[in-house]
């Protein structure tokens, strides 16, 4: 798939090429906050963040840019936003408009799906506690509680976009355990 195709189907609220975008550029904005902030659990947040923002306004993205430096400027302004609302004693990140929800479509399993719901559930739970706590605590709500993303989201009292991109990214994870594990395997 290519940029523009995944940009534009997005738009349409395409599920995999928000995947496709998400896998294509987590490490750059990942390293450009880890960078700044010199912290992995902090750049991690604020890379979430940044693609929840992105997803939620991804209408608004011009052509005219690339797409690599719009995510950047949101990750910077997120990280602007998080350094004034630390110097202002607020602890709790609030999202700027929870009135609207940008709804991802999930109506094929993903690939990642697949894996996950295919594995033996000891070996599963094995595997799913290599992942950080807070991923490994997104997997157990969504597919042992099997919560709804708005269960989800008032669980850990964070908005739904960024349930949404969490999970992504452990499901993400946990496939590239798995498969690292069957390769050795074999």
């Amino acid at each position: 798939m290519e940029i523009e195709e995944a940009i534009s189907r997005a738009k349409k609220n395409d599920q995999k090429a928000f995947n496709f975008l998400l896998d294509l550029y987590w490490d750059s904005v990942f390293g450009f906050q880890l960078k700044r902030v010199q912290n992995e659990n902090d750049a991690e947040d604020i890379t979430i963040q940044t693609f929840s923002r992105a997803f939620d306004k991804i209408e608004t993205f011009n052509e005219k840019y690339t797409f690599k430096t719009w995510l950047i400027n949101i990750s910077k302004n997120i990280h602007i936003d998080l350094l004034r609302k630390e110097k202002n004693s607020i602890s709790q990140i609030i999202s700027k408009n929870n009135e609207k929800v940008f709804e991802v479509l999930d109506e094929s399993p993903s690939v990642e799906d697949k894996i996950i719901t295919e594995q033996n559930l000891a070996k599963l739970l094995r595997d799913i506690k290599r992942l950080k706590p807070h991923y490994q605590k997104i997997i157990h709500l969504r597919y042992f509680q099997e919560l709804s993303y708005k269960e989800i989201s008032e669980v850990l009292d964070e908005p739904i976009n960024n349930v949404k991109v969490k999970l992504l990214r452990a499901k993400k994870l946990l496939a590239e355990i798995i498969k690292n594990k069957t390769k050795l395997n074999y």
